[in-house]
């Protein structure tokens, strides 16, 4: 039911005492609204409503949410309750430095401690989201080079890449040139030899990459790209993977970025909040966005004068209650960051180990935090989809995976457990894995026409991209 139908005419949600005659404002005329359609409702119908709408909300606090390289995890309580504190939310970001000194102290510490996760030893904490901070080391990567003399207008991505990979360098005016995946799902050594050239500015890539798969050759990845005069960018979208085994700055990336909201434990998707702070090698500190937070020894303070700054890419200083939650939750994990990424890899190849003898798995089996399975058997031998497998799983009360990426796995299902899921939880997805599975053979109907147990049936996808619902009117057609 929507709001409207509980409303009444003359029904109120609150009952005031008329105000004083002299004291009424009159609203002007042209100042009224002619076509206000408001539901009448009272407190009562009001609270039930959207109580009923929360229960019918599905998130990583209701259940199993393994969206595949996204790391839906559950997040401590904790941390939102310190990044909702008064001494958080009531600063502003205009006040003078020495009556925020805690939270410069914050955003320094923060700083400093991902440097150290990711073997890097500067840091911006602007970007808002990750695909901003690719933005952001796109452009380090183009003012650096610029500087230097260089002329050179490409970046190489693997076919692999997350779509912002190509996304974030197009929008920075460089051209793109996609390189293909070898035999074992990693990168194509002899084709990135073959587009490397003169042109190419840098490499985007993730390590682990989209398919779960370690790259193992990174050392002469890197040796490629520096040879040619590049730079090699890490997205950090995977770094719940290898914290405290690897370094990315070890590896030979100049630049990395990291999704907090992914990786450092912020409620993630809907749109926000995110944060993609951007970490650079020593050479690059000066060509990041200002300010960046320094310490003196006695205070913390904003430095603005970096020599050839790309200048600011967002309004003030980052994403502040999401960079204390994440602060909060490297101080509270510690060293047991290590333990993050060694049960986020065996949590998916415990997956992976009971689904190898019913689903196919494209490249090698043994993966890191995530598994790419592919349901093309399925769909050649029954019909059955990879979006109608997801739509299924709903049945059951579970969030679907990611489907159709990395475009590479035809009828993909992309699966992340994360750490934070217990065996029991696990062994429940992939009980209903089995039985999808034998329901694709037995009655595959039943597949292809899930979800039945949702509040909202299949959609018709096409036509609500093609007509799609923007108002209550609209609607009530």
């Amino acid at each position: 039911m929507l709001i409207f139908d509980y409303s009444k005419e003359g029904r109120k949600a609150y009952s005031l005492p008329h105000p004083i005659e002299d004291t009424k404002i009159e609203i002007p005329e042209k100042l009224k609204r002619k076509t206000l359609n408001l539901p009448e409702v009272s407190e009562i119908d009001i609270a039930r409503h959207f109580i009923k709408l929360s229960q019918k909300n599905y998130g990583v606090d209701s259940g199993f949410y393994p969206l595949g390289s996204c790391t839906m995890k559950y997040n401590p309580k904790i941390n939102e309750e310190i990044a909702s504190w008064e001494k958080v939310t009531d600063i502003h970001p205009y006040q003078d430095e020495s009556t925020v000194q805690g939270a410069l102290e914050i955003m320094y510490k923060l700083g400093k401690a991902l440097c150290e996760i990711a073997g890097v030893d500067n840091i911006t904490l602007q970007p808002a989201a990750g695909a901003h901070g690719e933005y952001t080391g796109i452009k380090i990567i183009e003012k650096y080079l610029k500087t230097k003399g260089f002329n050179k207008n490409e970046i190489i991505v693997p076919d692999s890449a997350h779509g912002t990979n190509p996304a974030s360098s197009a929008m920075a005016d460089f051209r793109v040139v996609e390189i293909p995946s070898n035999e074992k799902g990693c990168v194509d050594l002899d084709a990135l030899h073959e587009a490397v050239n003169e042109k190419t500015a840098g490499l985007m890539l993730t390590n682990p990459n989209t398919l779960g798969i370690f790259e193992e050759n990174i050392k002469e990845i890197s040796e490629i790209i520096h040879d040619a005069k590049g730079l090699l960018y890490y997205d950090g979208a995977n770094l719940n993977a290898l914290m405290g085994f690897v370094k990315p700055g070890n590896m030979g990336f100049d630049l990395v970025h990291f999704n907090l909201h992914k990786t450092f434990s912020t409620p993630h998707g809907g749109g926000g909040p995110g944060s993609g702070p951007v970490g650079v090698k020593e050479f690059l500190k000066e060509y990041l966005p200002h300010p960046i937070v320094e310490y003196d020894g006695k205070k913390y303070y904003l430095k603005h004068d970096l020599k050839n700054s790309i200048g600011k890419i967002k309004g003030f200083y980052g994403n502040f209650g999401v960079i204390v939650k994440a602060y909060a939750y490297i101080l509270t994990m510690g060293n047991s960051l290590k333990k993050v990424s060694e049960i986020a890899v065996l949590n998916a190849n415990y997956i992976a180990q009971k689904l190898k003898d019913l689903y196919e798995f494209p490249y090698s089996e043994l993966r890191k935090h995530e598994i790419v399975l592919s349901c093309e058997k399925i769909k050649k031998d029954t019909g059955v989809t990879a979006l109608d497998i997801s739509k299924r799983i709903l049945d059951y009360g579970m969030h679907a995976p990611t489907i159709y990426f990395p475009l590479i796995v035809k009828e993909a299902l992309m699966i992340e457990p994360t750490e934070t899921e217990s065996k029991e939880e696990l062994d429940k997805f992939i009980e209903v894995m089995r039985k999808i599975h034998r329901e694709c053979y037995e009655d595959p109907e039943i597949v292809k026409s899930a979800p039945h147990n949702t509040e909202i049936k299949r959609l018709d996808t096409v036509k609500a991209t093609k007509e799609p619902v923007l108002s209550y009117k609209m609607l009530r057609r």
